[in-house]
């Protein structure tokens, strides 16, 4: 007989091993937004010193996408490309903050019980007035 085939269960396997490795792995949006884009971290990112152990010793880095190129007309052909158009309009949505997180959740401020600074005031007729 021959052998028995077995029904395909890998389904889109790969995508979610290239998904989950760390080979290639570049900073997130976030960090990006709040650390790369900074004027003062920006300038030192864009004029690096030589570093023998990057592609094209860290001269060509585009810094939305934090990645390095080995040569300048490479660094340019990436500007031009879909990959950074895609990831400058991802930039320009605000970072997705703890703040915002815990709203989602269910844990704002506004769900909160007073806590032990704030107490009741009575004013003169008799009403109680949270401060």
């Amino acid at each position: 007989m021959g052998r028995l085939r077995r029904s395909r269960t890998h389904h889109a396997q790969r995508d979610v091993h290239r998904a989950a490795r760390t080979r290639v792995r570049t900073r997130d949006l976030d960090q990006i937004q709040m650390i790369d884009l900074d004027p003062k971290n920006r300038a030192k990112l864009e004029a690096q010193p030589l570093d023998y152990e990057r592609p094209g010793l860290a001269q060509h880095y585009c810094v939305e996408c934090a990645k390095y190129y080995e040569t300048d007309a490479a660094l340019k052909s990436h500007w031009r490309s879909k990959v950074h158009k895609r990831r400058l309009k991802d930039l320009k949505v605000p970072a997705y903050t703890i703040e915002e997180s815990e709203r989602a959740a269910g844990l704002g401020k506004e769900g909160k019980r007073p806590t032990a600074t704030t107490h009741a005031v009575t004013q003169a007729e008799g009403e109680v007035q949270m401060i």
